[in-house]
Formats: C-alpha cells, structure tokens, sequence
C-alpha cells in the first residue's frame, strides 16, 4: 500500500511544485485549451509564479503538497477570494491529482485541510472555478456536494477560460 503524507509547501519546493504543476496541467487541459496556452505556460513559467507565490508575506494563503515516496503526486492552494463571483467565500485557488493517483482520496484530503485553513480565516464557506468541459472536475465536485453558482471568463495569464464556479455554503461538507 502506498503512503501519502501532505505537508505545507515551502519556497524551496517552488520549482518541483511547477514541474507537477505543468505535468497535470497539460494533461488536464489537453483537450480543452489553445495551443498557444501549452506553448507558454512551461515549467520556468510555472516556476517564477509559484517563487513568487511561496515567497510572498501573504499569511491568508495555504499551499498544500501530497506526496508519496518522496514524489509530488498533488497540489492544493487556498486563499483570499480573487473574483467577486464567489461571493465572499474562501477561494479553494489550485487543486491537482496525479492522474496516476487519482481515486486514492489525494484530493478529498487536501480539499479537507484547505476547507479547514478558509475556516480559521473566518469564511463560512469555500468556492473554486474549474474550465467549463473538465467533466471530470466538476463531477469530483458534485460528489462532494458542491453546487453550480455562476459562470465567468477568466483572463487568466494565459488565455481567457470559460469558467465554472462551484460552492460550498458550509465547509463542514469539505471537512467532515
């Protein structure tokens, strides 16, 4: 049986963080993003913004990191809310599973502890966007209760994805 630990990111895990990062990424928008956002977005990309990102002095943001023998095999990230759409809930900001991992509770695991960090922050409930087509996703959501809230572009970095918002009004539903 395979043991996975997660722990609090730090600046030194920045660069593994954005090699995992592009890793899942482009596997999960493979089909669903432009070829000019796979041609730009690579691991020095990646990279510079999560050194930023692990860097920064902003005590709100939690980055989480799954591993298994010492392997990233997921990521999670929650903060302050970044769009008016979520509607004052914490924002859940990243969530990636190793697709070879997947099913093993990786990601229920992290959305948990991230649910539970928005808690001490003093938000009720928790909200994320996923890009509309990642079926997937959505479905893992709607399995832990979320529900459809809005929709938005996104202007992202890179390209401006049509985004789904999904909610949780009350983090005990993540948590618990």
């Amino acid at each position: 049986m395979t043991v996975i630990s997660i722990r609090s990111a730090n600046l030194d895990d920045a660069q593994a963080i954005a090699d995992f990062h592009v890793k899942v990424w482009r596997h999960t928008y493979r089909d669903l993003a432009p070829a000019q956002a796979h041609a730009v977005l690579d691991e020095d990309y990646r990279g510079r913004t999560w050194k930023e990102k692990l860097a920064s002095n902003d005590g709100n943001q939690l980055v989480l990191i799954a591993e298994s023998d010492d392997r990233i095999v997921g990521i999670g990230a929650a903060g302050v809310p970044s769009e008016p759409i979520f509607g004052g809930r914490g924002e859940i900001k990243f969530l990636y599973v190793d697709p070879e991992f997947k099913r093993r509770g990786i990601g229920r695991t992290l959305l948990a502890q991230l649910a539970t960090h928005l808690g001490k922050l003093r938000y009720q409930g928790a909200a994320l966007s996923v890009v509309k087509g990642n079926a997937s996703a959505i479905a893992f959501y709607e399995a832990l209760n979320g529900r459809l809230a809005g929709e938005y572009v996104d202007a992202g970095p890179i390209w401006r994805s049509q985004n789904i918002v999904m909610v949780w009004d009350d983090l005990t539903n993540l948590i618990g």
